[in-house]
């Protein structure tokens, strides 16, 4: 196989010579990618049926998606995985019996309700392939319409216009790294293109006479605003247009103010409304970022949610006062959400979750100051009481910063100590939060402290923190993640005896688990990746199209960081790696190509150590369907029962 010079670049950086290099089968992503003896070779074998029996059991509990009022407020849609894979249910009032309206195989969202109360506004995707189409199905039931579904293609919901007679949707239909947009109409069946520009695109929100505000990606972080008006060759640039910044925007009122969410002006994000160039703040200065915002149709409410260092809690404006106005406390949250609201804005839809209850819905009356819970979560056969409470804790880095991190611990350990588990988040622009998780509570039972870190390069710490990683000054930080074993090794032994230690992770999480296993060799006792990134250069040359233009920020430009980002892949660093590894991988995966997963696994092959590579040919980034799930996290936790327990090891000076 012919390969670029990129990527030629990369396989000799992994330490192959130009023979094995030609020999190499990874190029592109997507099934088409690998071969079908491979696929065979690497399915992942049954559990063990009491294994499997308690992996279920976890995963048998299951919350509902946030879900949309229906226009007259009398019917509360929404997604929930109850069948194994996400469809959308409905229910018709506080705590009534679930109707599930869609079905099938694949996963299916809901996006929104058309106005008029006649449609669902659907997406649907393929085996994990990242490539939705959009569909409508009548609100009473039925088959499914077509808007658009193009293989290969990402078809992308933007909105419902106010008169229920147009779906604005993107799609990556005419460039692979660009989105056009486009307008369907409902009662004809026709769609028409609106504008195609370069670039990554979207509608972030409309007015009545058919203006646009747009948000167009720097890269993975970076925005910029415009606003296009029919007739408009070319959209009129708003803001951020020099500025390297995030931005998040809605229509403000009717007159062309817009409400802004950004850090452009701090260290961490406030709201701001914006006319004319002008920003003026209307959230409190804080030291934690506003995390997200909406506001009602009439917009006469502005609801905005505070990232608490992990925690999420909620608050509104009067949108002509400005004045804060109350919401339900919920005794023991670690996270209230603002939902969906309703067309009138009388009602708002508040996702409420606690460390040992799975996300509820509460429906809020503004007019009675009363609510309801509509939707409970499914936790058959688990005591969710006995769920461990996240613990907010630190470790330092070797250079004094502090590093996050929620603990979630045992109620004992026999013998003493406890093996642990570290888990590394995905993004890497994302961040582990308190709450409900039943894959940390599957380790905890099983004996294991479960540690989530948010190093630098997670979001929810200021823009500094954020942006501590981007490209090359990742070489700087990513002894944060050694620097978790190290404190953990030294500070919860029992007696002479040090703890084992774990790493894994999905996606980013992944990336970071096979550099802990071989830049960071002897840190951690074994190391379970999950969709992880084994080399950037080759990673940079095969991701989707539309990933790429958005990654080289966050990993470094190919022509400008080669260097870096060499220093910075896991197969650099190859020889060093000793510990036992598990390697898992969807097959359809789109942003981590299958071969990423491949080659390091033949790399690890090469060392003689212990290496095990599962391939799930029906899923992408990441497991979404129960069976699958069950088997990935079943054998994680069967890799690191092995690995981990037994013989503690005796304490190091």
């Amino acid at each position: 196989m012919r390969f670029t010079p990129l990527v030629l670049t990369a396989l000799l950086a992994m330490g192959l010579d130009a023979a094995q290099a030609a020999d190499s089968n990874y190029a592109g992503h997507g099934i088409k990618s690998v071969s079908k003896e491979t696929l065979a070779r690497f399915r992942p074998e049954p559990l063990d049926p009491e294994l499997a029996r308690r992996v279920q059991a976890m995963f048998d509990i299951r919350s509902t998606g946030g879900g949309i009022l229906a226009p007259d407020a009398k019917s509360l849609f929404f997604t929930w995985r109850v069948t194994g894979t996400t469809q959308v249910w409905r229910v018709d009032g506080p705590d009534r019996f679930p109707v599930q309206v869609t079905g099938g195989e694949d996963s299916t969202s809901l996006s929104d309700i058309t106005p008029d109360g006649k449609y669902l506004v659907l997406e649907r995707d393929q085996k994990g392939a990242e490539n939705p189409g959009i569909y409508l199905q009548p609100i009473e039931g039925g088959a499914l319409i077509p808007v658009q579904h193009k293989e290969g293609v990402q078809t992308i919901f933007q909105f419902v216009s106010d008169d229920a007679r147009h779906i604005y949707f993107r799609a990556n239909d005419e460039v692979a790294d660009s989105y056009t947009l486009y307008r369907y109409e409902i009662a004809t069946r026709k769609t028409e293109k609106l504008i195609a520009l370069k670039g990554a695109w979207q509608i972030t929100d409309h007015l009545a006479d058919g203006t646009l505000l747009l948000e167009k990606a720097k890269g993975g972080i970076p925005t910029e605003y415009h606003e296009w008006k029919p007739g408009m060759a070319t959209p009129r640039p708003l803001f951020g247009q020099r500025d390297n910044e995030e931005f998040n925007a809605r229509y403000f009122n009717s007159t062309g103010e817009v409400l802004v969410r950004t850090s452009k002006f701090g260290e961490f994000h406030r709201l701001y409304r914006w006319k004319d160039g002008q920003y003026t703040a209307i959230t409190p200065e804080l030291k934690w970022d506003v995390s997200a915002f909406s506001l009602d149709a009439r917009r006469e409410r502005i609801y905005y949610s505070v990232n608490e260092g992990g925690y999420t809690r909620s608050f509104v404006l009067d949108a002509r006062t400005l004045k804060p106005l109350p919401l339900p406390e919920f005794k023991d949250a670690d996270n209230v959400i603002v939902g969906s609201l309703s067309q009138d804005g009388r009602y708002a839809n508040l996702l409420v979750e606690t460390a040992r209850e799975p996300r509820s819905s509460y429906v809020f009356d503004w007019k009675t100051g009363s609510y309801t819970r509509w939707t409970r979560p499914s936790t058959p056969e688990v005591n969710t009481s006995q769920f461990a409470t996240a613990s907010l804790e630190y470790y330092p880095a070797r250079d004094g910063t502090k590093i996050p991190m929620f603990v979630r611990r045992p109620a004992e350990c026999k013998p003493a100590p406890c093996p642990v588990v570290v888990h590394f988040h995905g993004g890497p622009a994302a961040q582990s939060e308190a709450g409900f998780s039943i894959i940390a509570q599957l380790f905890v039972n099983a004996g294991f402290i479960y540690v989530d870190p948010n190093v630098r390069g997670s979001e929810g710490y200021g823009k500094t923190w954020l942006h501590a990683d981007d490209g090359p000054k990742r070489l700087d930080v990513i002894t944060d993640i050694e620097d978790a074993a190290r404190f953990i090794r030294a500070n919860w032994g029992a007696g002479d005896k040090q703890p084992r230690i774990g790493i894994m992770g999905g996606s980013y999480g992944g990336y970071a688990t096979l550099m802990g296993m071989t830049l960071f060799s002897g840190a951690y006792d074994a190391g379970a990746s999950a969709v992880g990134i084994s080399n950037l250069l080759t990673y940079m040359e095969n991701t989707a199209p539309y990933r790429r233009m958005l990654r080289i920020d966050e990993y470094g430009d190919p022509a400008k960081d080669r260097e870096a980002m060499i220093k910075l892949s896991p197969t650099t660093h190859i020889d060093k790696l000793a510990a036992p590894l598990l390697i898992v991988q969807g097959a359809n995966d789109p942003r981590v190509p299958v071969g990423e997963a491949v080659q390091m696994y033949e790399a690890a092959q090469r060392k003689s150590v212990p290496a095990k590579l599962m391939i799930f040919a029906d899923e992408g980034h990441g497991t979404a369907r129960r069976e699958n799930q069950v088997l990935q996290y079943g054998h994680m936790l069967q890799f690191f029962e092995k690995h981990l327990k037994g013989d503690t090891q005796p304490a190091k000076n």
